[in-house]
């Protein structure tokens, strides 16, 4: 560490912490939905019987929309410094084959992860009862920005064909996170139609229990990027110039 450092956190310390909070939004919401507000976040226009609300339904709902922002703006604001550092990462690697297809694609990973973290805050902020259609328009770009970033990582993690056994261990959990992810997803989207064709009972509760699934997988993923930048740290360092005035 250099002298001049007054302080620094390493990522794989606090990465972990900052990759738990959507998750701890998810489940305070819900749980607060369920034991004090079952009728309310549960409520579809079927007017069918249903057992779980949807985290869109909860969100949209006080005093749970501000817990949801709370810890979502708690989540996002840190997670804009892991993309320099992430983008250090893949830099590092010189692929002999296709390497400036390697560096496009990391440029292009980067700018996926960052519009995907800033309408997660887009998406936060403005609920589906305050405006729809940004909500909405909100949540399919995070989506598809989601599924690009985690295809686009897997390949660059493939180029790169990196020896490290941690290295190799996040490689395969991001396999498994972003399978999951759009098996999820996809049984979600498809329960989210039938709610709305048929008005069964319960398939609103089946695709919030999907729903729950896809983002959980989407959090796993993104941990696993604290593996990848484990050695990474962002830091309080005093500059030259003010080293110079003393």
């Amino acid at each position: 560490m250099l002298k001049n450092t007054l302080c620094y956190l390493k990522f794989s310390y606090f990465g972990p912490l900052i990759c738990s909070l959507p998750a701890l939004a998810t489940i305070i919401t819900v749980v607060y939905s369920l034991l004090f507000d079952l009728d309310g976040s549960t409520r579809t226009h079927c007017g069918v019987p249903n057992f779980l609300p949807t985290v869109s339904a909860c969100i949209s709902r006080r005093p749970q929309c501000y817990i949801w922002r709370i810890l979502i703006a708690l989540h996002a604001a840190p997670r804009f410094l892991f993309a320099p550092a992430w983008y250090s990462y893949h830099s590092q690697v010189y692929v002999a084959k296709g390497h400036d297809l390697y560096t496009f694609l990391t440029k292009a990973a980067i700018f996926f992860y960052i519009v995907e973290n800033f309408m997660l805050v887009v998406l936060s902020c403005v609920s589906s009862t305050e405006n729809r259609a940004i909500h909405e328009n909100s949540f399919i770009i995070f989506i598809v920005c989601s599924w690009l970033f985690m295809l686009t990582t897997l390949y660059l993690c493939k180029m790169a064909a990196r020896k490290d056994l941690q290295d190799q261990k996040s490689y395969r959990l991001k396999k498994i996170f972003a399978f999951f992810n759009l098996a999820c997803f996809s049984f979600a989207t498809y329960l989210y139609f039938r709610h709305n064709s048929y008005c069964e009972p319960y398939v609103y509760s089946a695709f919030a229990l999907f729903e729950y699934l896809t983002i959980f997988t989407n959090i796993f993923f993104h941990g696993t990027l604290t593996i990848d930048i484990r050695e990474y740290a962002a830091g309080m360092v005093r500059t030259d110039l003010i080293l110079k005035q003393r």
